[in-house]
Formats: structure tokens, sequence, C-alpha cells
């Protein structure tokens, strides 16, 4: 049985990989190491509470001891490393938090996962394997003529949080070089499903139209981002572990290219066309909600992701179109209005505080 530990398996992305291992594999371990941050919410994994194979560790990247301790207890084979601080405005206004978790904390599982699966004669343990879970903000800013991002594209990061991102990714090659250290980089374009956090694009599209309150748009609303349906990004994430070669970065992207205003007046469209006529919240879902603000410091204007490298090598495809993945996220939030209301108000908090002992 091989053990993964997951980082920030608590939150969106993570979760939903979760999820997806439970649902193909019967005969694995997974170790969830969270901090439970503001984004992580352990009621995204509530039916693995009493799932003896689920194990959930409540603790920060950051603190090498207790992470040295899990690879010793649980003897690990694999890591998947989805924990890091995530939400560009956040980055731009608290800079510090960012380098703290994606770099030190990057360097922190490195080190751990070296001094466990490392041999005398400087080869490592067989099916070691870590894997570490980028984004294609790091490569920087696309113009609109047809071009796209590709393994070999230089970085040029235009936020804190996608320079902390590039500097993990940077530490991650260093380690493959220097030490041979047995791993992989992935870098995926803007995910999209269940349990995001409603700070982020679709679900907060979701959550004020239907509560009838402005969404905001920066500045033009035309830039372009790559949509990927979460559970395909699970798939691909699983599949470079199982076929990637050791040592390579693969980009994970949806072929979804839509502008932010595009994707507003979808979802409301849909959103009103989900909902039943005797339904109040139709009378307020238009596009009278949508409220151009200030554009970002640094908003990067086009990504998108040529999957070609993962297609080759690893036989990995997106397989859910953005009009599939949005219908059933946006039917997956209106089934769990409770879930959102939870998040929204803090509820959510509360939780994992009894769930937890905390």
């Amino acid at each position: 049985m091989k053990t993964y530990l997951v980082t920030g398996g608590a939150g969106f992305i993570g979760s939903n990989y979760i999820h997806y291992m439970f649902k193909k594999y019967k005969d694995i371990k997974i170790v969830n190491l969270d901090k439970l941050t503001y984004a992580g919410n352990p009621e995204n994994l509530k039916e693995f509470e009493n799932n003896e194979n689920y194990v959930f560790i409540k603790e920060d990247i950051c603190n090498a001891e207790a992470v040295n301790k899990i690879f010793q207890e649980y003897d690990i084979d694999r890591v998947v490393h989805f924990a890091a601080e995530s939400h560009v405005d956040r980055s731009i206004k608290n800079p510090e938090i960012f380098v703290q978790t994606n770099v030190i904390g990057t360097t922190v599982l490195l080190n751990a996962a070296r001094n466990a699966w490392e041999q005398e004669d400087g080869t490592y343990k067989e099916g070691k394997k870590f894997l570490h879970v980028s984004t294609d903000e790091v490569y920087g800013s696309l113009e609109e003529d047809g071009t796209f991002f590709y393994e070999t594209t230089p970085y040029s990061p235009h936020s804190p949080y996608s320079a902390s991102k590039a500097s993990s990714d940077m530490l991650v090659k260093a380690y493959i070089d220097t030490y041979k250290f047995p791993a992989n980089i992935t870098n995926c374009s803007n995910n999209y499903g269940p349990y995001q956090f409603p700070e982020k694009l679709i679900p907060l599209i979701i959550n004020n139209a239907l509560n009838g309150k402005k969404i905001p748009v920066y500045g033009d609303g035309l830039n372009i981002r790559d949509w990927l349906y979460v559970e395909d990004h699970a798939k691909g994430i699983d599949m470079v572990q199982e076929k990637g070669r050791l040592g390579e970065t693969y980009n994970i992207g949806g072929h979804n290219e839509r502008r932010n205003i595009e994707i507003v007046k979808t979802i409301l469209k849909l959103l009103y066309d989900v909902l039943p006529e005797t339904d109040p919240r139709r009378e307020h879902i238009n596009e009278n909600l949508i409220e151009y603000v200030e554009d970002r410091k640094g908003h990067d204007r086009r990504y998108a992701i040529a999957p070609d490298k993962i297609r080759k090598e690893v036989g990995w495809e997106p397989e859910t179109d953005f009009e599939t993945g949005i219908r059933k996220t946006i039917k997956w939030y209106l089934k769990n209005l409770d879930w959102m209301e939870n998040i929204t108000s803090g509820e959510y908090q509360n939780y994992y505080k009894e769930m937890y002992h905390l």
C-alpha cells in the first residue's frame, strides 16, 4: 500500500485531488498535512473522517521538526505538494507570508523527503517521488497573439505570489540537479470546480449573483485566462506521478481560454436559466450586477498553456470542456449552499475547531 503525503489537502485543489484518489484507488493511504489557514476547510473531506486509510494532521509545512516526524512515522512513498498561499491580491498586501509558506515551506518539505528517502550511496529508495504543484503565473503574461506557455518558457513573475511560486519551482529544480532528487513539477492553468474558496473569480460570481451583490471586474474585463476543470487537474497529477519522467516539468492546461468578462456573463446567464422560474433570486441575476473596478497592480493580460508535453509523454489531456465544466460547477454550488454559507460566514472555522479539538 502506497502512502501519500498531501500538503494543503484541505484546500480547493488538494481536497479535490484526495476525492479523486480515493475514488480511483482502494489500496492507498493519504496523510493530509494542512495548517488550516482561512482557505483550508476539513469539511471538504468530511466523508473520509472515519476512513482508516485517511489521516489528517494540522500543522505548518514550515515546522521542520513536525514534518520530519511525519516522514518517520508514516513511511511516506509519495509527496504531492499543494500547500501554498495563492491569492494574488493578498500577496500584494502582505508578500512576506507568501515567501514564508511558498519558499521556506517548500524547502522544509524537500529536506524532510531527502532525509527520509536518500540512501548511503546517494540513491533514493525505490518508488519514492515528490510532485510540486505550481502555476502558469510563473511564466508572466502573454500577448493576444496565439502564443502559449511551454515548459521551456522563461520565468517572468509579475506579482509577489507568482514570484514566490517561481522561487519554490527553482528550489525543486535545484534539488533535482544537485541531489538527483526524485521530483517532478507541474504548472497548471486556472482551476475551477467544487470546494473553491469564494474569494476566487467563479465562486465569487456565483455567490454574489445569488445574493444580489455587485460582481467586481478588474479593469476592462478583457484579461484572458485558460480554465481547467479541477478533476482533470487531479487526474493529470496522478498520471505524472505514475508515468512522468523524473526530473521533468509538465504543464497542465485546459485549452479553455476565456476573457474574464465572458466568464461573468456566462455564469449569470446559466444561473438565470438553471433557477426555477418561481425563484425570486432570478429577478436580480443580470448584467446590471457587473461593476468595473480599478485594475489589479501588475495584472497579467493573458495566460495560455500548451499541454503538448504531458499529452505526448504521459497520455493526459483535458476531458472537460468549459461549457460542461461550468454547468457542473454551478449545479454543485447550488446543491451545496450550506457549504458556501459556512465559508462566507466563517462558520467552517468553528467546524474544524470542534472536530479537531483546537
